[in-house]
Formats: C-alpha cells, structure tokens, sequence
C-alpha cells in the first residue's frame, strides 16, 4: 500500500480551487460556444482540447485528473456533502469499467459521421456525460463512480498513464475512503490489465491493451462525413476501427503466450499513442490527406514537406523512449491522502 501523505494546506487547496473553477469556466464557454458559435467551439474542443489530452495522460494523468471539468461537476455533491457516498462492490466497479470501455468505443466513430462537423451535437453529448457524472457523485463516493467507474477517458488514462512525469497531490479527495480498489489515482505503474478479478475487468482490460492501438489505427483510415450525410456511412465510420481492433487484439493475446506481460502492455500503449499523433499532428498544421480536415492552422506554405515526417519520427520516439525504453518509474498519477479514522 501506498504511504499517505498530509492533507493539503487550506492555502494549497484553495488554489487548487482557483484552478478547477478556471478550467470548469473554459469547459463550460466551450459548450456554450458549440451552441452558439459552432464553428468555433468545433475548432476550440476538437483541434486544440482533444489533440493535447492524449499527452497529458502520459505525461501527467493526476494533474488532469485535478482539473477535469467533468470531475469536478460529479465531485461537486461529495465536496458540499451532499452525496450518498454509497459503496461500489468489486463486482460492480468491473462493469462500470467496461461500460466507460464500451462507451468510448461506440462515441468515437461517431466523430466522423457528426460530432466533427457539428457542434450542437457535441455539446448534447457533453451535456449528456455531464448528467451522467452529477449522478454518479451523488450516489457514490468520491471517484468511484465517474472518475474511476464509467468515465469513457478513464480507461485511456490507465493505459497511457503508466509512467506519469509527476505526482502532485491529491486535490478532490480530501482523505481516502478506500472507495476504489486498487485506486487508480495512488496506485504506482496501474495498467488496465492490473487488476484482473472478474470477467468485465478482464475484458476491459483486454479491449483496451489489445485493442485500442487497432481502433485508433483504423478511426484515421475513416474521414469527416459532410453535414447531413455521415448517417448514410454510419457502418464504415465503424468498420475500419473495429476491424482493425480485432486484428491488434488478435496480435496481442498470441504474443502474451510468448512475451513478457508487463513490457508488452506498455508496447502497445506506446503503439496506441504513437499511432495517434502520427495522424493527428500532421493534419493540426494543414497536412493531412484531407484538406482541411481536422486543422488548427495552415502552415503548409510556411513549413516544407520536411514537417510531417520530422514530426512523427520525434513523436514516435518520444513515446517510444517514455514508456517502453527508459527504465521503468513507480510512480502513482498523484499523491493519496491521509486515510479516513
């Protein structure tokens, strides 16, 4: 078990705060703005918020963790006392793990046929995962509804946050209730494979190692359906990712008879998110194999042909280098609290 830690100051606390109110405002203007303004809310949550999370959850799962907008809408009842702070058995934290699995796998194709090109859509659907979150913080303590039960991106971060560059403290949980076991947010190298007791944890774990290096592969290979007609390609935007899910699956449960668990769980995390800025980061600057598709800025008249290459190959290996080759760091996403009396 991990060693507690002291509370946070009242002074570091209120910063803290400070600082998830802020991110909270922003998250809140961007919803407003895929109503409103849609072109710009499109532009502010799909090229700049989405590209930079992948990183962040290598990098630094806790501090988004600290911060997520979404957490701190389902925390809000538990930090004003107001949650039933109702007991999720083992059993059932499995299967909210692979409901949020399940969920991210069945809204991301969905991108292509109208969350890309339509902010109303988007924001529906924040909304929606919003509601979701007020909900489950009512009724169950602290993060184990939401944040580490049926949140879509909590299932990315066990995968991607296996080496995190910090551990800053705790700023939700103001002492451990032991509301999740093992708790993602202390648990030190946590993979989605880790905790294997029961069937949904096993699956999800499975989809998630196996799987998501494929799904991403082939969610690249599927573009941006005009307005209007993406349902009419509904079946594609899902074809090419759930293929190409099954083939990496395939590929990962033959090699677990052969190679090491622990250093092929990280190869293929290193696989997914390699993968994902080897697409996604060209086409931020006006490369991609669409024009204009998926663009933060047209920097093709300014960079060479040099750039896309020169990306990926510092990208790929970056990862490469943080979570595959360098040697392994125990550390957990972030600091736990003091234990509860």
């Amino acid at each position: 078990m991990t060693q507690t830690t002291e509370l946070l100051t009242p002074r570091a606390r209120t910063a803290w705060r400070i600082v998830q109110f802020a991110v909270w405002l922003v998250g809140t203007a961007i919803v407003l703005a895929l109503l409103i303004r849609p072109a710009i809310g499109i532009h502010a949550f799909w090229n700049v918020l989405i590209p930079v999370a992948p990183a962040l959850l290598v990098f630094a799962p806790g501090l988004w963790r600290n911060i997520c907008p979404l957490a701190s809408t389902a925390l809000l009842a538990r930090h004003m006392d107001r949650s039933a702070r109702n007991r999720v058995s083992s059993e059932w934290q499995g299967r909210l793990l692979l409901i949020g699995v399940i969920a991210l796998f069945a809204l991301v194709p969905l991108r292509h046929v109208v969350f890309d090109t339509s902010g109303p859509a988007t924001a529906i659907v924040l909304l929606a995962l919003g509601a979701v979150a007020i909900v489950m913080g009512s009724r169950f303590e602290w993060k184990s509804g939401w944040c580490s039960g049926v949140c879509p991106v909590h299932p990315v971060e066990r995968l991607y946050g296996t080496a995190p560059a910090i551990s800053p403290p705790n700023a939700h949980c103001t002492s451990c209730e032991r509301c999740v076991q093992p708790c993602p947010d202390s648990t030190p190298a946590l993979t989605p494979l880790s905790t294997k007791n029961g069937m949904p944890r096993r699956i999800a774990g499975l989809l998630m190692v196996g799987a998501f290096p494929g799904f991403i592969w082939g969610w690249f290979q599927v573009p941006d359906y005009a307005p209007g007609v993406g349902w009419s390609h509904l079946g594609n935007a899902y074809a090419y990712p759930l293929a190409a899910s099954a083939v990496t699956l395939a590929a990962f449960l033959l090699l677990t008879t052969r190679m090491n668990g622990a250093w092929l769980t990280r190869a293929f995390a290193t696989a997914a998110v390699a993968c994902y800025y080897w697409f996604r980061l060209p086409m931020l600057f006006g490369y991609g194999p669409i024009p204009g598709d998926g663009m933060l800025v047209d920097l093709t008249g300014t960079l060479g042909a040099w750039f896309p290459v020169a990306c990926r190959l510092t990208t790929t290996a970056l990862f490469a280098w943080w979570l595959l080759l360098r040697a392994p760091v125990r550390r957990s996403w972030s600091q736990r609290p003091a234990f509860s009396s």
